[in-house]
């Protein structure tokens, strides 16, 4: 059976995604591996063992264009209301709250979530953990 460990994205710059993972999701580095031309660098925190990989080339110096394939990393939380107003307060910019209710108005609502965005402009799901988002 597979078992899903790293999710690889590219950054410009290692400082500001290190710690922008670090105040929005408690990622620590877990190791870092430094080449001569790209580091890679894991983030993982003890909830799991799944990391974020940022890859970062050395010579680099534009942003890097995203493309129309890349959706969304998503993580949960047990208290949506809190790491969002939590967010607000360390200037992490969070969208808004939104409930998701397949069914449409008046139906059960399946999950409530808001996105952030990354240095680089990666955009993270933050769902409150329920249901199927465990």
């Amino acid at each position: 059976m597979a078992k899903a460990i790293h999710s690889m994205i590219r950054v410009l710059e290692e400082t500001r995604s290190v710690e922008f993972y670090r105040k929005a999701f408690g990622l620590e580095i877990e190791d870092r591996l430094d080449f001569e031309t790209f580091t890679l660098v894991y983030l993982r925190n003890a909830e799991a063992d799944f990391e974020v990989e940022l890859t970062v080339n050395k010579d680099r110096t534009t942003p890097y264009d995203l493309g129309d394939g890349y959706g969304h990393l998503a993580v949960v939380v047990d208290d949506l209301d809190a790491e969002h107003a939590r967010f607000r307060e360390v200037g992490l910019d969070p969208g808004k709250c939104v409930a998701f209710a397949p069914g449409g108005p008046g139906s059960d609502v399946s999950a409530r979530f808001f996105f952030v965005a990354d240095p680089d402009g990666y955009k993270i799901e933050v769902l409150q953990r329920q249901g199927r988002y465990r």
